[in-house]
């Protein structure tokens, strides 16, 4: 089972179209089972196509980009809240995989979407050699966030992850792996594994160099973006993509990719 979660920074790129096309390409290509999105936006007057979904949803546009490759994947998005007071900016979950139940849940203390530090959780609950699993695409906030605490959001999303199967938390956490007693260390300790440690073949992990959006003084590589396990799976590698090195860069952040025995 191959795994991939990216924040594609959507709209706000350059090139964006040309980005989507290359993300199309290498999702054909590595055939991921799963793939959790985070800032996927679309224009607060563009058209609805369908449900609350409107025209330029980047998920959306990004699915039927793989319709066109012959590749067919089912789609949940929500909203978390307005972006630069032109976007509704959300997250996703694409699966090749028939969803047996969709999931769909605040972890902030606000569920205002006109507020920025809003954060909505998606999921979707899949077969997968008859095992369900469940896999939610996560964008929370700082670990010292005086109004919207991490630990707060972390302990509400376990609260309503499914417990009954096996499940993973893919996402941007905004805490970096490498600052000891902060956002990665409170994550462990509450029984998650990391996909990045299990596996058998890793690289160096980084998904942001420099200074982006959120992280505007820093200037370290960091390790924001996890896959998480509520169990100790066989990892066999797990691969920063998109970063100029496997694959072009798409976004200010890079993505992981991780395979699952």
């Amino acid at each position: 089972m191959k795994l991939l979660t990216l924040n594609c920074h959507s709209w706000q790129e350059e090139n964006q179209l040309d980005k989507l096309s290359c993300l199309a390409e290498v999702i054909k290509k590595e055939k991921y089972d799963v793939i959790a999105l985070q800032e996927v936006s679309q224009k607060v007057d563009a058209p609805y196509v369908y449900d609350y979904i409107r025209s330029d949803n980047y998920a959306w546009l990004l699915a039927k980009e793989l319709g066109k490759q012959g590749e067919d994947y089912q789609l949940v998005w929500d909203l978390s809240h307005i972006g630069y007071e032109v976007y509704e900016e959300g997250i996703a979950i694409l699966t090749k995989h028939p969803i047996i139940e969709e999931h769909s849940f605040f972890v902030s203390q606000t569920s205002n979407i006109d507020y920025w530090k809003t954060r909505r959780i998606v999921g979707a609950t899949i077969e997968y050699e008859k095992e369900l699993l469940t896999f939610y695409s996560c964008h929370l906030g700082w670990w010292d966030d005086e109004e919207e605490p991490f630990k707060q959001q972390v302990d509400t999303l376990l609260a309503h992850v499914h417990k009954d199967n096996p499940f993973f938390l893919l996402g941007d956490f905004n805490n970096d792996a490498h600052r000891r007693n902060e956002g990665y260390d409170y994550l462990l300790s509450q029984g998650l594994y990391d996909t990045y440690t299990l596996s058998n073949k890793k690289d160096s992990g980084i998904t942001v160099k420099g200074n982006i959006a959120g992280w505007d003084d820093n200037e370290r590589a960091l390790r924001l973006d996890l896959i998480l396990s509520s169990h100790a799976q066989d990892i066999q590698s797990s691969t920063v993509v998109f970063n100029g090195i496997h694959y072009p860069v798409v976004s200010d952040h890079f993505g992981v990719s991780v395979e699952v025995k």
